[in-house]
């Protein structure tokens, strides 16, 4: 019988920041490089080093030690550094389907710049697996998946069977993906840090390997032994090979190598029995006893969630699309700033860094990155903006008008109440004093008739005027200096029905009274709010009862708002045993109208709770001395203090969705705050978007394992319930935890979650995690039948991208005043990014079935482009025939050459 052989792997698994503020972490990063370097150059028999599948190390590395680089590439081109693929290692669950894709894309392609990466798909710590991994590693050319989460291991004596979709009973199996898509997996199922530390002496070798030898063969599927020599922030083991050759020594029957992922893989994946298990879709941890799936992370620290999704759509559905418009009039693209902007994005994404469980100062750099990456993203918007309206052909507006264009860039057809101001009048502080010119103008308005709104031909166009102001503002040419001045704006509001995705319309404001629409939204003496799809009646008590009147079905006793203590922590929500749960409705509730047009509506619910201000002083004993949660008693304080939420409920004239604007002052500790909409349908699973797929969930635990009293889940734009006629989807903006709960196949949405400390391994206080100040929050509810739920959806993913709104002037041009650049035929396609490629002018657009049961019928057109298949880092795909049927789950990536 041939040798097994153990392969050890050296590594250290580098969160980039954590426990300790990222610069605590950065110094740490470069003494253990330095050390590297050092190493491969004195020991020969150091085989190689893992550089734990992101390339951002390199980057932070040479920050400090530009020098270095040549040393560095050296290293790697020797293969004693292995890189790749990925830029950071994120959480994939918590960002946008497009960033988990860029993360490969731009990681992949720095990684070749320093030369072959390691093309394993590496996942060691991510809270739980996204289920389109395997189609995305296939995509970028990656066969295999190592992570540490989301499997039960059974052990290589115990049956398995084939029904059991979370369980191998091999640390090697098959990942298959919804769409049938199937890589080779590989879990770690002693931990990424089963060879940390090796003895170099007799005595304490062999009670370290007396103990992980039988740990790995337990889930061994061949005599190819894995173990990883490192764990968080772990300096390397600089006697590693003396390590290695006393474990020779000790055990003949074992052949121990210093080796690599490149070898062990290739080794592994050419001996894997024929019984493996295949595991299939996400792998969240579904057969643990629920407590340490961690999803709870989604909820920690909400803004950040917000601002992420800001950000996202801010360069996926707003820059990027209107950039690769522009290229059509500029013949440039800014590739370089949308690689800055994205890299600063994509250094907020790693798993303990997007999910809010670190300390204060890490979200607090958080902000700035996030800032930063915004404002880069508006710029660059901007700039296209400014391109694309200087060639849009407006001769045909009168002189005396105020042309503007409106861009729907979400890329499907849309009904939207769209809201801009309007620059009226200008005049320069080279023309007077500001504050003389100021209230010159202020005289102006007064004069002012009413203002109409027309479109390309003349035709008047619903819209109302909200406002006329004076303000400030500046230019800044890009040949001479900055320009400030006054100006009179007019906001006016306009009813925009179908405008189609990915185009824009020409209008143009005048002075002048028309014709008013005097219709209503509002029924102010029952407080109801209602059009030719919806209707919301808002009971005394806070509560709404909505009415699908498409269906005639209504859904009764929504937006109930519920509190619960929190003794738990950035990772882990923990109810207090003894806590009962507090409801706004039960406190006084008032009413009020504050919008009443022909095409909006909104009317605001003031609710004042009374709640604990915080847990009882017990909690931060328990958090000091380092008490597990479960072990926790603290309860919820004796003194109550108010809690006021105030929600705007609105209604536009030609949507199904009904709109909430919550805030609230949070001054209390220690609990959560969610909103629960229940549907009254029967049904057992219910729907919600995650990565590239819309994927389908139980709503009920495995009795027989499951033990935590909550089931948290992640989403990004939405979670959906519904039987075999109707259906409830719920949207969302930077709220990425939900529940359903049993009762009424409810759908509970967190909107706050305060907590006082990190969790994990030790007591690090996090009073910034406790969310105090002035909250909002977005959410959004639709409704549907059995023909249009794929509708629900794409208004649901529209609720977080913004119709773009911007001036212009009389001129000519060469883009028609109304144009559709991209145009989209089918009902349950969701497309996800409009660029150009990489260092090219083609474009690349990107898409998904919604369904991951049905097939999808899908027709994209791009004027005067034709579209060949591609992968997801943007590579043709040879002889393959464009498809325009696509099967459920599949992801479609386009590349377009002109």
């Amino acid at each position: 019988m041939s040798k097994k052989k153990v392969y050890i792997i050296s590594h250290s698994h580098w969160d980039r920041e954590w426990y300790m503020p990222y610069e605590q972490h950065h110094m740490r990063l470069i003494r253990l490089m330095d050390d590297l370097l050092e190493l491969f150059k004195t020991n020969p028999d150091f085989d190689s080093f893992h550089l734990d599948g992101q390339t951002i190390i390199l980057d932070d590395y040479l920050q400090v030690r530009p020098e270095k680089r040549q040393e560095v590439q050296e290293a790697i081109d020797k293969g004693k550094l292995k890189i790749g693929p990925f830029y950071i290692l994120q959480d994939d669950f918590l960002i946008s389907s497009e960033a988990n894709a860029r993360n490969t894309l731009i990681g992949l392609e720095e990684a070749r710049q320093w030369g072959n990466p390691t093309m394993l798909g590496y996942f060691p710590d991510t809270f739980g697996n996204m289920g389109q991994t395997p189609q995305m590693m296939e995509e970028a050319g990656i066969k295999a998946a190592a992570f540490g989460r989301g499997v039960k291991p059974t052990g290589f004596n115990n049956a398995v069977i084939n029904d059991e979709k979370y369980a191998s009973q091999f640390s090697e199996m098959l990942w298959e993906g919804p769409d049938q898509s199937k890589i080779f997996g590989l879990l770690f199922a002693n931990w990424y840090s089963n060879g940390n530390e090796i003895p170099t002496t007799k005595e304490e070798a062999l009670a370290f390997w007396n103990q992980k030898l039988p740990d790995a063969e337990q889930y061994a599927s061949t005599n190819h032994l894995l173990m990883m020599n490192g764990v968080d922030h772990q300096p390397v083991q600089k006697d590693v090979t003396e390590a290695i050759k006393l474990a020779n020594e000790l055990y003949p029957d074992y052949e121990f190598i210093h080796s690599s992922f490149d070898d062990y893989l290739e080794a592994v994946m050419n001996d894997l029995p024929e019984n493996l298990s295949t595991v299939e879709g996400e792998l969240t941890s579904q057969e643990t006893d629920g407590w340490y799936t961690l999803a709870n992370t989604s909820s920690a620290r909400i803004y950040l969630k917000q601002k992420n999704t800001t950000v996202e759509r801010q360069l996926e559905n707003i820059t990027e699309p209107l950039a690769t418009m522009a290229y059509e009039v500029t013949g440039t693209y800014p590739h370089d700033e949308l690689r800055y902007a994205w890299k600063t994005l994509m250094q907020n994404h790693p798993h303990d860094s997007i999910c809010g469980c670190s300390v204060d100062e890490v979200h607090q750099e958080m902000m700035t990155r996030y800032q930063k990456s915004e404002e880069v993203g508006k710029f660059l918007a901007d700039e296209a903006l400014t391109a694309l309206t200087s060639e849009i052909n407006t001769s045909s507006f009168s002189s005396d008008s105020k042309p503007f264009v409106v861009f729907n860039t979400s890329g499907h057809t849309k009904n939207q109440v769209v809201e801009t101001t309007i620059e009226w009048k200008r005049q320069t502080f080279a023309e007077g004093v500001p504050l003389e010119l100021f209230h010159q103008l202020e005289e102006e308005v007064k004069e002012l008739t009413d203002f109409h709104v027309v479109d390309e031909n003349g035709h008047v166009i619903p819209a109302e005027v909200v406002k006329t102001d004076v303000a400030f503002d500046y230019d800044l040419p890009t040949d001479r200096f900055r320009i400030p001045y006054m100006a009179i704006y007019v906001t006016v509001r306009l009813n925009l029905v179908a405008m189609p995705g990915m185009s824009w319309t020409t209008y143009a404001l005048i002075e002048g009274k028309k014709e008013q629409i005097t219709t209503s939204l509002v029924d102010d003496s029952t407080m109801t709010l209602e059009n030719d799809l919806v209707k919301a009646e808002i009971l005394e008590n806070g509560l709404i009862n909505f009415t699908d009147k498409l269906r005639n079905h209504t859904y009764p006793s929504g937006l109930i708002y519920e509190n619960v203590g929190d003794i738990g922590n950035e990772y882990i929500f923990k109810q207090p045993w003894e806590d009962k749960a507090l409801y706004a409705h039960d406190f006084p509730t008032t009413r009020e109208v504050i919008t009443n047009s022909p095409f909006v509506a909104e009317i605001l619910i003031t609710q004042t709770m009374m709640i604990p201000e915080s847990a009882e002083e017990l909690l931060d004993l328990e958090m000091r001395a380092v008490y597990e949660m479960r072990q926790r008693k603290a309860n919820r304080s004796d003194k109550l203090v108010p809690f006021e939420i105030k929600t705007i409920v609105r209604l536009e004239k030609n949507s199904g969705q009904i709109k909430f604007n919550t805030s609230f002052d949070n001054q209390m500790k220690d609990h959560r705050l969610r909103v629960l909409f229940p549907s009254g349908l029967e049904t057992s699973t219910h729907f919600a978007e995650s990565i590239f797929e819309v994927v389908e969930r139980p709503n009920h635990v495995n009795e027989a394992t499951w033990e935590n009293p909550t089931n948290p889940q992640h989403q990004q734009a939405f979670v959906n319930v519904h039987d075999e006629s109707l259906g409830m989807t719920v949207a969302n903006f930077g709220l990425n935890e939900y529940e359903v709960l049993p009762q009424d196949c409810t759908i509970a949405l967190t909107i706050l979650r305060a907590v006082g400390e990190l969790g994990d391994w030790g007591y690090f206080p996090t009073p910034e995690a406790q969310c105090l100040g002035q909250q909002s929050v977005k959410f959004a509810i639709g409704f549907h039948g059995t023909n249009d739920m794929y509708q629900t959806f794409i208004e649901a993913k529209q609720f977080q991208v913004p119709m773009i709104v911007t001036k212009t002037d009389q001129h000519i041009g060469k883009l028609n005043p109304t144009h559709q650049f991209l145009a989209i035929d089918s009902k349950q396609y969701a497309l996800t990014a409009i660029k150009r490629v990489e260092h090219g002018e083609d474009i690349i657009t990107r898409g998904f079935n919604l369904s991951n049961t049905e097939n999808c019928d899908v027709k994209v057109a791009i004027n005067d482009y034709n579209a060949h298949e591609a992968n997801m880092i943007e590579e043709f795909k040879e002889n393959k025939t464009l498809e325009t049927t696509i099967k459920p789950a599949k992801i479609q990536t386009l590349r377009w050459v002109k």
